[in-house]
């Protein structure tokens, strides 16, 4: 009876999979839980009943049949085939793997964080210059300045009279037509740039939301780690280097894991607690200290900086070397600052390694913040209010020079900090070893130079593109030196929320402030009399209410100037807005404990 029964089973289902279309039945009987054999023959029994049923029909298929028949099965394997191109061609899917599998997930979430402000800057940089720099080409002047080549590094001279720079843009509406559509070059400036801040404020508040679920709310988080051992292996992998890597890798992730497992609690004195807390005071004291005098020096060659550009403009050598002055020490106190950071960190001797990273990236941040805001300030209270013809063409070129020295510094700190470092560890000193990557200063330089850009978009719109540009070669340049110089780290740890603190740190403090940076450019500073596409008006944001102010005798528009009158200027509005926003987030957050105490319960209930 079980045996006909199981027959009847077996008959119904090779009916039902032969009624379904080849990818469904494809995908119906990978799913089964079945072993290779038995899958095999379902599909043989499957393949003959339908043979079965076009005999029984007895109808040969016509010759459009089989040519559209073919045709499809044609169009399908080369679907599949561009597929498995494409997936080999996505950008360093292969080296983040290697780095994952060699160096641990620590070191891999740099790199990924990396590849994340790469696709970032190509995305501003795609939105500028398609709705900023492509029209300003069509009303653009003739630029009458000879190019040297020293403009490459110092930004001024040739470049003033780019799309590279606020001044250059025109303050007219663009029409090649007459009585055609026209371009007015103010609103798409300051919508362009105010539309890019709201995305990318959404885009890294859904970023941190979604990392924060993935690594501090996911109950895959609280598996049982035998499941990793038991159930991680992926059959399909055939090849012997993608065997040998994924080897690598899951030996790695078992071994963060069992450090996870197998934390030592330290048993110390009361007289170790208070040497150490002793150690700690005056290690913050030290970087404290270390971070004001950099700051107070910054201030003093920044307004020095500022009377060299009033003495005169001439663009001879001496000159235009001077320029680099600025950038050049800013480089050296951001490159030189964070070894002595990290050497303070050693002499700590923290119990875990992630104390040890979040400590130095807590005093890197400081630092680097710190002395963006003091160049904040000289920009927009002594530059700004200097006799300088164009002063946000001023600050576009000490913004361009920043990134461009700070991204040439990041290169010589993989050679001085990495090589050498390795050379000296292995010929001179054999004690010293190789060095291990260093997580918190190289993050923390991301961040900076992810500041600068989102601060110059203003004065100069193509920063983006030139950002991209250097953190494409950034990461070729770091993972060769991280090959070749670098040994995984000796205390393997596992840093499932090192990617959500990334994106937080970049979110707050650096953006808030660069939001801040750019409310005050927007709102209270006068442009120049001169240049760019706002001169003559009181403010940047005038163009915007002069433009409301135009649509309210046009009655088709009238649904634009409620909106402006009653939301957008509206106290009011905001503080609702954010009222609700507040009691969104303490119900989630409400939610979320709700579920971390659950999750406790259901792993008590398992262990028991």
């Amino acid at each position: 009876f079980f045996f006909l029964h199981g027959c009847d089973a077996e008959e119904d289902l090779v009916g039902s999979l032969a009624h379904m279309s080849t990818k469904e039945r494809i995908k119906a009987i990978q799913k089964m839980p079945e072993t290779m054999r038995k899958k095999r023959e379902i599909r043989n029994k499957v393949l003959n009943e339908i043979s079965k049923k076009s005999r029984h029909r007895g109808a040969q298929p016509s010759c459009c049949t089989q040519c559209l028949q073919g045709a499809a099965v044609s169009f399908r394997r080369f679907g599949n085939t561009l597929s498995e191109y494409f997936h080999q061609l996505r950008v360093w899917h292969k080296t983040l793997k290697i780095i994952g599998a060699k160096f641990g997930t620590s070191v891999l979430s740099y790199f990924v964080f990396l590849k994340w402000l790469l696709n970032f800057n190509i995305f501003s940089f795609l939105i500028n210059f398609s709705f900023i720099t492509i029209p300003q080409f069509l009303a653009a002047e003739p630029n009458n300045l000879s190019f040297t080549g020293l403009e490459l590094f110092t930004g001024a001279g040739y470049f003033q009279k780019t799309v590279l720079y606020y001044g250059f843009y025109t303050n007219a509406t663009i029409s090649k037509m007459e009585n055609g559509l026209s371009y007015n070059m103010q609103l798409a400036y300051i919508f362009t740039v105010g539309i890019y801040f709201v995305i990318c404020f959404l885009i890294l508040l859904f970023s941190m939301a979604k990392f924060f679920s993935r690594n501090f709310i996911n109950p895959q988080a609280f598996s049982v780690n035998a499941s990793k051992l038991l159930c991680t292996w992926d059959f399909n992998i055939t090849n012997e280097k993608a065997v040998k890597l994924k080897q690598k890798n899951l030996h790695t992730q078992i071994k963060e894991d069992l450090t996870e497992v197998n934390k030592e609690v330290l048993n110390i004195s009361v007289m170790e607690r208070v040497i150490r807390i002793a150690i700690h005071l005056i290690a913050w004291v030290a970087s404290l200290g270390i971070a004001v005098a950099a700051c107070a020096g910054v201030y003093f060659l920044s307004i020095n900086n500022l009377e060299l550009f009033m003495k005169g403009r001439r663009n001879d050598l001496e000159s235009q070397t001077a320029m680099l002055v600025l950038p050049v020490i800013v480089s050296l106190l951001n490159t030189l600052i964070p070894f002595f950071f990290s050497w303070l960190g050693y002499l700590e001797r923290f119990q875990t390694p992630a104390q040890h990273i979040y400590v130095t990236i807590t005093r890197n941040i400081i630092l680097k913040m710190s002395i963006v805001g003091i160049l904040c300030y000289y920009w927009l209270n002594i530059v700004a209010t200097s006799e300088s013809q164009c002063w946000e063409t001023l600050v576009g070129q000490d913004i361009y020079r920043l990134v461009l020295v700070d991204f040439i510094f990041c290169l010589l700190g993989s050679f001085f900090g990495e090589f050498l470092r390795r050379i000296i560890g292995t010929t001179v000193c054999m004690s010293l070893g190789l060095p291990e990557f260093d997580i918190g200063r190289n993050v923390l330089d991301l961040i900076y130079a992810q500041t600068l850009t989102w601060i110059g978009i203003l004065f100069s719109p193509l920063l983006p593109g030139i950002q991209m540009i250097a953190f494409f070669i950034v990461f070729f340049v770091k993972k060769v030196s991280l090959m070749r110089n670098c040994q995984p780290p000796c205390k393997v740890w596992r840093t499932a929320q090192m990617m959500t603190s990334f994106i937080f740190l970049l979110f707050c403090p650096s953006f808030l402030g660069v939001l801040s940076v750019i409310g005050i450019t927007v709102w209270r500073l006068k442009p120049s009399e001169e240049c760019g596409p706002f001169r003559g008006l009181p403010s940047m944001y005038a163009a915007v209410a002069e433009w409301v102010q135009m649509l309210e005798s046009y009655t088709a528009s009238k649904w634009v100037v409620w909106i402006y009158h009653n939301l957008i200027t509206s106290e009011l509005f905001f503080f609702i807005l954010s009222s609700f926003v507040l009691i969104v987030t303490y119900l989630y957050w409400q939610i979320i404990q709700g579920r971390k105490t659950m999750t406790k319960l259901l792993r008590k209930q398992i262990t028991n």
